[in-house]
């Protein structure tokens, strides 16, 4: 290994299943010290692998490995001290604290117990006595950062760090490991964001356990927008079809003015109000999109809205019917898909499929038919004997999804329903979305990828569980002069942070 080097792999190679599917195929790459590498590809491409063996979690089948001048087999003990890495669930105990996981990870690296500067720079300090499962997603994100930078590591690896966080947050995060690398540790940072992939200083595409790119992510494209396209050319495209999903799907003519109403809804936790006073009227056939940072109230509502929470005061329509008076009868109209998947991960892909169209009145021949044309569609044929927790995280989002939609309801609730998947599965979710809203069907849903929000004909902008705007994308970039979503997104948070500081 070359003194500039961080990493340098050769032929690497990792099967599972005894041999029968290969993770990492052949596998050759170098990193430089110092640098910030964007590691991008298809949900099962192999990157979550890669950086296991890089880590020294998994042991090699064939090729050769060094990291940081050591090899992860031989050396594994000195190099986990060089290394700090931050897993795809954050590898954080949830019945622990967020200082005791500190301390935890503390003395795994024989390192000091002084996290003050840490904890002010991530903005926990006030949190530390909170159970780290009571945390916010962008929180947890932010602790799983300072538990892998805990000791100044020369290898930093992040597996997706970002997912499922707001535009804020991940600038947050991203600033966190700038500030921490300080030009001098070496970052491995995979991403299911393009946007955050084109600021890196090189960027690997991976594909089938093989790279099909390295390099400056400016050399493949000029911005973050034509890398997207890019990638999607160099991992086997996408060509747009109708949906086979809304081919099913039709809606008969609505008889109220709006398919889904909040009006004033609150949900209060003794003092706290996770949602305070929210109200808006969602139209037949409209996708209205429910923007926010984490944790300001947006999957609440859905629930308050879903009759799977009990506001506090005020109420939510689905079709004209009260959930909080008839909930069952409101919750007939309504496809959701939670943001955890809302699946059984104890049972099979089939079972969950049975059940779900049991749940939803469909039985006998009824049922049996929804179940194979949802099979057919999303292409569950070689799963459906497997458990849901086994599934890939693309399957996983679309055995939800399919679950949601089998009995063709009139209005669908989808709760960050693309979070983590690759891009080439979200320009798939958004063909079934835009579909089934074009066939009449209402969707309320929530995301952190501002370039799907583009998708939405309105959105309404949560902060601190209220509504603080709402209009089209092209009237809140107006409203605040700026060029993308994104821009208005946290020009709009960074205000209302300020006026309520």
């Amino acid at each position: 290994m070359t003194a500039k080097n961080c990493i340098e792999t050769k032929d690497l190679v990792k099967t599972f299943a005894g041999g029968k599917t290969t993770a990492v195929d052949h596998l050759s790459l170098t990193i430089e010290k110092g640098q910030t590498v964007g590691l991008i590809g298809a949900d099962g491409a192999g990157k979550t692998t890669l950086l296991r063996l890089i880590g020294g979690l998994l042991l090699p089948d064939a090729g050769s490995l060094s990291v940081c001048g050591l090899d992860p087999v031989k050396d594994k003990a000195r190099l986990s001290a060089k290394i700090g890495y931050m897993p795809q669930k954050f590898g954080l105990y949830e019945d622990l604290t967020v200082r005791e996981n500190l301390e935890f990870y503390a003395d795994l690296k024989n390192i000091g117990r002084d996290f003050s500067a840490m904890l002010a720079f991530a903005g926990l300090s006030a949190f530390q006595e909170r159970l780290a499962g009571k945390l916010s997603g962008g929180m947890k994100q932010k602790l799983g950062l300072v538990c892998a930078l805990a000791g100044s590591p020369e290898l930093i690896l992040l597996d997706e760090p970002s997912v499922g966080v707001d535009p804020v947050s991940r600038r947050e995060l991203l600033k966190m490991v700038k500030s921490a690398a300080g030009g001098k540790a070496t970052v491995l940072w995979s991403t299911a964001y393009m946007d955050e992939a084109h600021g890196f200083d090189t960027v690997i595409v991976i594909d089938k356990g093989r790279i099909i790119y390295q390099g400056r992510p400016g050399d493949l494209a000029p911005d973050s927008r034509r890398f997207e396209e890019k990638v999607i050319e160099l991992t086997g495209g996408y060509e747009q079809k109708e949906s086979p999903v809304a081919a099913n799907f039709s809606m008969p003519p609505a008889k109220c003015e709006y398919t889904v109403e909040a009006l004033d809804l609150v949900k209060r936790y003794g003092d706290f109000y996770a949602v305070k006073n929210n109200t808006f009227h969602i139209r037949k056939g409209e996708i209205f999109g429910l923007l926010g940072p984490n944790g300001a109230g947006k999957s609440t509502s859905f629930k308050m809205m879903c009759g799977l929470a009990k506001p506090t005061s005020g109420t939510a329509r689905i079709m004209g019917t009260d959930i909080v008076r008839n909930a069952s009868a409101a919750r007939a109209h309504l496809g959701y898909m939670a943001q955890k998947f809302s699946l059984y991960p104890n049972l099979s892909v089939r079972q969950n499929l049975e059940f779900f169209a049991g749940a939803y009145g469909l039985f006998g021949r009824e049922g049996k038919e929804a179940v194979e044309r949802m099979t057919e569609i999303f292409g569950f044929a070689r799963y459906l004997d497997s458990d849901a927790s086994e599934l890939p995280l693309g399957y996983k989002q679309r055995l939800s999804l399919a679950c949601a939609v089998m009995h063709n309801p009139p209005v669908l609730f989808l709760d960050e329903p693309t979070s983590g998947v690759d891009v080439i599965t979200r320009r798939e979710f958004w063909n079934h979305i835009v579909s089934l809203a074009r066939k009449g069907v209402t969707v309320l849903i929530t995301t952190h990828f501002m370039d799907e929000a583009e998708f939405c004909d309105r959105i309404s902008l949560f902060y601190r569980g209220r509504t603080i705007a709402t209009g089209t994308p092209a009237e809140l970039k107006n409203e605040t002069g700026a060029r993308t979503l994104e821009e208005a997104f946290v020009n709009i948070i960074l205000q209302q942070g300020e006026q309520t500081a």
